[in-house]
C-alpha cells in the first residue's frame, strides 16, 4: 500500500511539471500543456495537435514576436481537420496527416479564439 501511494506521488511530481491546472470561464478546471510554445530563430512556434479536438485547448504565448501556428494531424478525419479563427478571417483545411504552419505575424496582447470547422472544438491562445 505504501509503495502504491509513493508511486502515485512520484508520478504526479514528474508529470505535474509539464502541465498547469487552470479554471476556464465556465469555472471548470482544465489542463493546459505548458510545453507547446517555443522560440526558434526569432520566431515563436505554437504547436497544436488536431484530432478529436485540439490539444492543448489553451496556449500561453508572448505578444509582439513573429508567430507561427503549427497544426499537427495524424489520421485526422473529424471536423478538427478544418480550423477557423474568426478574428483573423482565417479558415483552413488541414491535411489528414501532416504539419501545417500558419504565419500570424506579431500578435499584440490579446486572446485569439479558434474552433474546428463546425464550431464544436474550441482552442485559445493568450498572448501576454
Amino acid at each position: 500500500m505504501k509503495s502504491t501511494i509513493l508511486a502515485i506521488i512520484v508520478f504526479v511530481a514528474l508529470v505535474g511539471g509539464a502541465f498547469l491546472l487552470t479554471r476556464n470561464s465556465s469555472g471548470i478546471n482544465q489542463v493546459i500543456d505548458a510545453h507547446n510554445v517555443s522560440i526558434v530563430d526569432g520566431k515563436q512556434i505554437i504547436e497544436i495537435t488536431a484530432k478529436g479536438g485540439f490539444q492543448p485547448r489553451k496556449s500561453i504565448a508572448k505578444a509582439g514576436i513573429p508567430t507561427i501556428l503549427r497544426f499537427d494531424t495524424k489520421g485526422t478525419f473529424d471536423c478538427s481537420s478544418s480550423i477557423r479563427i474568426p478574428s483573423m478571417n482565417l479558415s483552413k483545411i488541414l491535411p489528414q496527416t501532416g504539419t501545417t504552419d500558419i504565419d500570424i505575424g506579431s500578435p499584440k496582447v490579446a486572446s485569439l479564439q479558434g474552433t474546428c470547422g463546425m464550431g464544436m472544438y474550441p482552442f485559445e491562445i493568450v498572448f501576454n
